[in-house]
């Protein structure tokens, strides 16, 4: 049982603290600009929609009001209104189009064409206006709802998750709409000689737009550092499973999790625990493949529901049993007392899977023991892996093995009945025992 303890694989992880690629699967920073650029889709998505929109009830407001429109605008300037945010849609969509592409071939969107989209986009009103203002009075286009169209792809721009480019698309919408203003208003009749013909009034807005930039940024980098913190909580979650495997009980990964971005190598005080099935190979000698599997997996599946509900964390799995052990690398101050709950439900457990005919006539052999044990990481930087290291586990080991000398089924060392206190626990003793590989005996107790 200690050969296959000693030579069995084991699971690895990367605990480098690295976020670069591990094991073919996309790092952190990799996975983050997907999301970043799967959000810009997601907005594009948005605009193209808001535009379609706008297309279908613009014309609708024209013709209910064509008597207003005409009278300031004329007709023939509304077609080119509709032609604009047609245009805009199909933009969206295409572009869109050519992200996901780029997405699926492992690229993203190169930042300076970015900016160039966000000056693309933000230029919309600014047509819109000039359209209007070339048809009528300019004021009424200034004051119109195409500069209420700023604010709009401002606030979207939080969906690109950049501070920067929120705030450069504020800019961009303050500097056309102030420079369109200065251009424009001069030549307007309606505004002389009113609040319309000064220049800080439109100054003013042009301040609120970059301010409006800034707070887009703002809120563009609070979602994008909640991003970060669920992308780098869920691979912390991965680092844990991929150190433990799936015998890892939720409890103990919530526990690892708090302990911070590192399994330090200690010494700690913990409780072993070796299961070995008796005549294993008799017992599936004659089965399929499929009738191996589903046998190992009727045992061990028992095994895991008991040792995650104390507590416990199963180490390997050794073909025809497994190592388990209690305090390490989460101690609950009672760690013996749960490996002999564990010990005492897996001996039910496995009879109740005999007499229920799942699995063939069973009988298995545990052994505990207590002791201090070195946990932690070992192997190199690039590559480690966890690990229970030091007499504890070779002696837990050796007694397991005992049980074929004492036709036992449960024996333990008096280190565990002791820290397990209330009581023996009614165990037998079979006094001092000598342990192969020890020199100095054991005492030794039988419980089953």
């Amino acid at each position: 049982m200690l050969a296959k303890a000693l030579t069995a694989p084991r699971r690895s992880a990367d605990f480098s603290g690295q976020s670069g690629q591990v094991g073919g699967q996309p790092g952190f920073e990799e996975r983050l600009t997907r999301e970043i650029h799967q959000s810009e889709r997601t907005r594009m998505l948005i605009l193209a929609g808001l535009s379609g929109s706008l297309a279908v009830t613009f014309p609708v407001l024209v013709l209910v009001f064509r008597q207003n429109y005409a009278h300031i605008f004329g007709t023939a300037w509304a077609a080119q209104v509709i032609a604009v945010f047609v245009l805009l849609a199909i933009y969206e969509l295409v572009i869109r189009q050519v992200v996901g592409c780029r997405l699926e071939k492992g690229k993203t969107l190169p930042r300076p064409l970015r900016f160039l989209n966000a000056v693309v986009e933000t230029s919309v009103p600014s047509i819109l206006i000039v359209i209007a203002a070339r048809r009528g009075d300019p004021v009424y286009p200034l004051q119109s709802a195409a500069a209420y169209l700023y604010p709009v792809f401002i606030v979207l721009s939080t969906l690109r998750l950049d501070f920067r480019l929120s705030v450069f698309t504020g800019c961009v919408a303050a500097a056309e709409y102030v420079v369109l203003s200065a251009v424009f208003i001069r030549g307007s009749d309606v505004a002389a000689g009113t609040l319309f013909s000064l220049p800080p009034f439109y100054i003013a807005k042009g301040v609120m737009l970059v301010m409006a930039g800034f707070a887009a940024g703002f809120v563009a980098d609070q979602i994008k550092d909640r991003v970060m913190s669920v992308f780098r909580g869920l691979e912390e979650r991965q680092r844990i499973v991929n150190a433990f495997g799936q015998q890892v009980s939720p409890a103990i990964v919530e526990e690892l999790l708090k302990q911070g971005p590192t399994i330090p190598s200690k010494r700690t005080f913990v409780c072993v625990l070796f299961m070995d099935i008796r005549g294993f190979t008799r017992l599936v000698e004659n089965k399929t493949p499929e009738e191996f599997v589903a046998y190992q997996n009727a045992v061990f599946g028992a095994a895991i529901e008991i040792v995650d509900r104390n507590h416990g964390v199963i180490n390997q799995f050794l073909g025809d049993g497994f190592m388990a052990t209690f305090g390490a690398p989460v101690a609950t101050g009672r760690d013996c007392r749960n490996a002999l709950t564990s010990a005492r439900e897996l001996l039910v457990a496995v009879k109740a899977l005999s007499d229920s005919g799942r699995i063939p006539a069973t009988s298995i052999g545990i052994g505990l023991h207590a002791g201090e044990a070195v946990s932690g990481n070992i192997g190199s930087q690039t590559r480690q892996q966890y690990s229970i290291s030091g007499n504890v586990v070779i002696l837990a080991s050796r007694i397991e093995q005992l049980n074929k000398d004492y036709d036992s089924r449960l024996l333990v060392s008096a280190e565990v009945l002791r820290e397990a206190g209330e009581g023996d626990h009614g165990a037998k003793s079979l006094g001092l025992v000598q342990v192969k590989g020890r020199d100095e005996p054991i005492e030794i107790y039988g419980l089953a």
